[in-house]
C-alpha cells in the first residue's frame, strides 16, 4: 500500500526540530475539501502499522496527527505509541462531556494532547489539565485573540503554545516575544533578510568544486587543485573517503586517490552535501535537511526522465533550490557569485523547464498542496505512486544523511 503524506516541521524557540505534523491524503487525486477525516486518519494508522512506520517517516521525532471525534471514539490513537505521536484534536470537534472523557483517558495513558487551530471558549478550561499543547493559526487570529488565550492558560504552566502558519521571520520574532514555545510554517525556509555579503574563502572553494562537479566530464587535476588549497576541505574529503560506510580494506591517503576511488556520482553527492551543511552553520538543521531531501527527490525523479536530465545535475539543482534561504540572500544574487553550469542556474532563476517543474513538484508535496501536485505530475507524465515513493525515500535518506554527513564533517 502506498500512502500519501507530507510532513511539516515544527521547531522550538531555538529553531531546532521538535516534531513533524503529518498531512495525510488517501490519494494525491483527492483535493483537500473533499477528504473524509475519519478515513484519512484510518489510512495513515494502517500505513504506519504495516508499511514504513511513523518513526521511519519522521526520523524518530514526534508526529502530530489530526483525529476526528469518530476516530477518537474508535480508539485509533491507541494503535500508536504515546512516545511517537501527539494527538491533535481538530478544531471542528465541539467541546463536550464525551470529548472530555476521551481526553482524560488518553492523558491517563500517557498520550500528549494538542488542541488544533484553537479559538478560545471558556468551556475549554475544563480540558486544560489534560492538554499539553495549544495550536494557534496566527494568520486567522488577531493579537488580541492570542493574548486572550495566553491569559486564559496562565494558571496552567504545563500548556505550551504552538504558532501555526508562521511565514516570515518577523512573525516568528513576534510570536517568540509573546511567549510561544513552538513554531510551524516555512519562515525558516526563506531568507531572513536580503543582504549583500562576500563569500568566505572556504565557500568560494566549495563553489568552485560545485562548478567542477557539475560538468559532464570531471577534471580531476582541477578538483585536486581546489582541495589542496584548503586544508580543512582536504581533511574532510579524506575522512569521508575512509569512513566505515565504504568498508575499504586499505587507507586512502591522497586527494587524487580519494577522488578516483569515490567515483563521479559519490564525489558529486559528497561535495553538494558538504556545501549545504557548511554554508551557514547558524541556519536551522531542518532547512539543510529539506535541501538534502529535495536533492535526492530530484535525482530519483530525474531517473524516471532519464532521456532529458542528468541525475547528478538534478541532485545539485535540487540541493541549491534553497540556497537563498541558507545564505540569506535572494537567489539571483547568490547564483551570480557561484560559478555553476547554466543547467543548474537557469531553472533556479527562470523557473522554466523540466528541472524547474520537478522543484515545483517537491515544493507542492512539502506543502501538501495535492491538487497542484497532480497537475505537475500530469505535465511531466510521472506515475503518482512512484513520485510519492520517491518522496518517502528522499525524506528517509535526508534524515540519515543529515546525521551521517554532519558527524563525518565535524
Amino acid at each position: 500500500m502506498i500512502f500519501y503524506a507530507a510532513r511539516q516541521p515544527i521547531l522550538d524557540k531555538s529553531k531546532k526540530l521538535f516534531a513533524y505534523e503529518l498531512l495525510f491524503r488517501d490519494s494525491i487525486d483527492n483535493v483537500f475539501p473533499d477528504i473524509d477525516g475519519d478515513e484519512a486518519t484510518s489510512k495513515i494508522i494502517e500505513a504506519s502499522q504495516f508499511n514504513m512506520g511513523i518513526s521511519g517517516f519522521t526520523g524518530n521525532k514526534l508526529a502530530f496527527i489530526n483525529f476526528t471525534l469518530e476516530t477518537l471514539i474508535k480508539g485509533y490513537p491507541e494503535m500508536l505509541s504515546p512516545d511517537e505521536i501527539v494527538v491533535e484534536i481538530l478544531e471542528t470537534i465541539k467541546p463536550g462531556k464525551k470529548l472530555l472523557a476521551l481526553c482524560k483517558d488518553l492523558h491517563k495513558k500517557g498520550y500528549t494532547l494538542a488542541l488544533d487551530d484553537y479559538e478560545h471558549q471558556n468551556v475549554w478550561a475544563h480540558f486544560y489539565p489534560f492538554i499539553k499543547i495549544i495550536k494557534i493559526d496566527i494568520q486567522q487570529s488577531s493579537i488580541d485573540d492570542i493574548k486572550q488565550v495566553l491569559s486564559a492558560i496562565k494558571d496552567h504552566p504545563h500548556i505550551k503554545m504552538l504558532a501555526e502558519k508562521v511565514e516570515t521571520y518577523e512573525e516568528y520574532e513576534q510570536m517568540l516575544q509573546l511567549g510561544f514555545d513552538y513554531f510551524q510554517g516555512y519562515f525558516f525556509a526563506k531568507p531572513e533578510m536580503v543582504k549583500t555579503k562576500n563569500l568566505s574563502p572556504s565557500q568560494i572553494a566549495m563553489a568552485e568544486l560545485l562548478y567542477e562537479t557539475s560538468k559532464t566530464e570531471l577534471d580531476l587535476n582541477s578538483i585536486t587543485s581546489v582541495f589542496e588549497r584548503d586544508v580543512s576541505l582536504s581533511y574532510k574529503l579524506l575522512r569521508y573517503a575512509n569512513s566505515a560506510i565504504f568498508k575499504r580494506c586499505n587507507e586512502i591517503s591522497t586527494i587524487k586517490q580519494a577522488l578516483v576511488i569515490l567515483g563521479s556520482a559519490e564525489l558529486k553527492r559528497f561535495i553538494g552535501l558538504m556545501f549545504a551543511v557548511t554554508a551557514n552553520p547558524d541556519k536551522p538543521s531542518e532547512l539543510i535537511n529539506m535541501a538534502m531531501s529535495r536533492a535526492k527527490f530530484c535525482e530519483l525523479v530525474a531517473q524516471d526522465i532519464r532521456s532529458q536530465l542528468n541525475t547528478s545535475i538534478a541532485f545539485l539543482t535540487g540541493l541549491l533550490s534553497m540556497i537563498d534561504a541558507i545564505l540569506d540572500e535572494d537567489m539571483a544574487t547568490v547564483l551570480e557569485k557561484l560559478p555553476l553550469s547554466p543547467e543548474i542556474k537557469e531553472p533556479l532563476l527562470t523557473k522554466k523547464g523540466v528541472m524547474a517543474a520537478i522543484i515545483k513538484l517537491v515544493g507542492f508535496i512539502e506543502q501538501a498542496e495535492w491538487d497542484k501536485t497532480t497537475l505537475v505530475m500530469k505535465k511531466l507524465k510521472l506515475d503518482k505512486d512512484k513520485v510519492v515513493e520517491h518522496y518517502n525515500q528522499a525524506v528517509a535518506w535526508a534524515d540519515e544523511q543529515t546525521q551521517a554527513v554532519s558527524s563525518k564533517l565535524n
